[in-house]
């Protein structure tokens, strides 16, 4: 009988994110024939274990954050597939999650809210925080929205201490407009902002709301206010990772380009629980549609809900928002069934009631029409270790 492949996974466990690639890895492994896995106890950035340059392994998945860690994965001669967008080594294939499309869910979610004044604080060290940032800017320039960026200081080798990070945080916020809708590069520089703002007795999310990246539950359920975060589709990519390396170890050569994996959406909390409408008539329509479109409701619901001709309503709240009330309507409910789609087994029918259609057949229409997609091509992708 043939001996397991003995693959070493050199991902931390450390946080949320990391754990999500380490169970799209094993959900890989169960489908197909079973690693002998090697999964050294590692932080982010450690260096590499000392085994391994004597492993006589068959493959490794990475999150290759350094330059040591990337030597050592080299000398190895092994098949590798990269989790990490540092690129420390171009060469090999890499997995990893869609900043643009992680940037445009936290814009399109602080644009919905009403805010035409966006920030995005970043960590430069970091590529994912460098590109997300570009598309963020770009996104809420192109609706019409003020930008405002923040980047920590520091270098990969030696960031900012914790107290002159706080420092520097602090008087950034002191110098945003508000109201103010910030995307955190990730949940934890969004912990920090929130910690500032309390600080500075800065009201969130009324005079200042944030959105972070990770949705890591600890992190966003300890935060103060409950922090709202996008949702990488972690299972997937490291599903995705496990695949590739498959293939190599199996003799198929691959490109080495990127394979980036699109997030599943955003979780709301209260840190992004407003809307920064100066219309209140306008304001009681947006939160009205936020609420009840998934629960069925129609444009002759909101037009009792809202005392306004439906001419004048439409009229006034496309200069709000820049779309029509049918358009959110949509919107939020296209958003609820690819959630459903990506993290549940529900039948089409279940999730067409849950996210508002009258019928499965109609919701597949609205699907394909504004995704470009099937509901089963879309599951199939968000989750390819369902049959």
């Amino acid at each position: 009988m043939r001996r397991p492949r003995a693959v070493a996974l050199l991902i931390e466990t450390s946080n949320a994110y990391a754990r999500g690639l380490l169970a799209g890895v094993m959900a890989f492994v169960r489908q197909h024939r079973p690693w002998s896995i090697y999964l050294p106890e590692l932080g982010r950035g450690d260096t590499p274990p000392r085994w391994l340059a004597r492993w006589r392994g068959d493959g490794i998945i990475a999150r290759i954050e350094t330059r040591e860690i990337a030597r050592a994965v080299r000398r190895t001669g092994l098949p590798v597939v990269d989790v990490s967008a540092a690129r420390h080594l171009p060469g090999v294939p890499w997995v990893e999650t869609d900043d643009e499309g992680i940037a445009r869910l936290a814009a399109e979610h602080l644009l919905a809210r009403g805010f035409r004044e966006l920030a995005f604080c970043g960590d430069p060290r970091f590529n994912w925080s460098r590109w997300r940032c570009e598309h963020f800017v770009r996104m809420a320039r192109a609706a019409g929205a003020r930008v405002h960026t923040y980047a920590s200081r520091g270098s990969p080798e030696r960031p900012a201490p914790l107290s002159r990070e706080h420092r520097d945080l602090a008087a950034w916020l002191r110098r945003l407009p508000r109201p103010v809708g910030v995307m955190a590069c990730y949940d934890i520089k969004a912990q920090q902002l929130l910690d500032a703002c309390r600080e500075l007795e800065v009201a969130v999310p009324e005079e200042v709301a944030v959105v972070g990246v990770d949705n890591d539950p600890l992190l966003c359920n300890l935060a103060a206010p409950p922090l709202s975060s996008v949702i990488p589709n972690t299972h997937r990519t490291g599903y995705e990772a496990a695949a590739l390396l498959d293939r190599m170890m199996s003799g198929e050569r691959v490109t080495t380009g990127a394979r980036l994996i699109p997030p599943l959406g955003v979780e709301t909390r209260q840190s992004t629980d407003v809307l920064a409408i100066a219309d209140r008539e306008i304001a009681a329509a947006v939160r009205f549609i936020r609420e009840h479109a998934c629960d069925g409701a129609t444009i002759g619901d909101l037009l009792r809900a809202v005392p306004l001709s439906r001419r004048v309503l439409e009229s006034r709240y496309k200069k709000a928002t820049g779309r029509t009330p049918h358009e959110d309507f949509v919107r939020l409910r296209i958003d609820r069934v690819k959630q459903l789609l990506g993290e549940t087994d529900h039948s089409l029918e279940r999730i067409a009631t849950l996210a508002g259609f009258d019928h499965p057949e109609y919701m597949s229409v609205a699907f394909k029409r504004e995704t470009g997609q099937t509901p089963g091509g879309y599951r199939r992708q968000a989750r390819p270790d369902r049959p």
